[in-house]
């Protein structure tokens, strides 16, 4: 899974606030909510934003395996749930 966190911390590290990120450089509400949600960003805000920070995409951006198929004693709990 994609993470934005390291995009938070880069922001306040060279001191750009939401404000200016709105105001100044013209990055939606509705982006910035999918950044603090983890949800979908293109690739051309990526790019975007490192302009705006003069960072690398590792400075705003970190990727975390998900596992793709639940542990055995998840799916026997989930399924000994469901026949109750």
């Amino acid at each position: 899974m994609i993470h934005f966190e390291r995009f938070w911390d880069t922001l306040k590290k060279k001191g750009i606030t939401q404000y200016m990120l709105i105001n100044q450089f013209h990055i939606s509400r509705g982006q910035l909510h999918r950044l603090r949600t983890n949800q979908n960003v293109s690739t051309h805000t990526l790019n975007y934003l490192c302009e705006i920070l003069d960072c690398q995409i590792e400075d705003i951006v970190s990727y975390t395996k998900e596992d793709s198929e639940p542990d055995k004693t998840e799916k026997e709990s989930k399924t000994r749930e469901y026949s109750e």
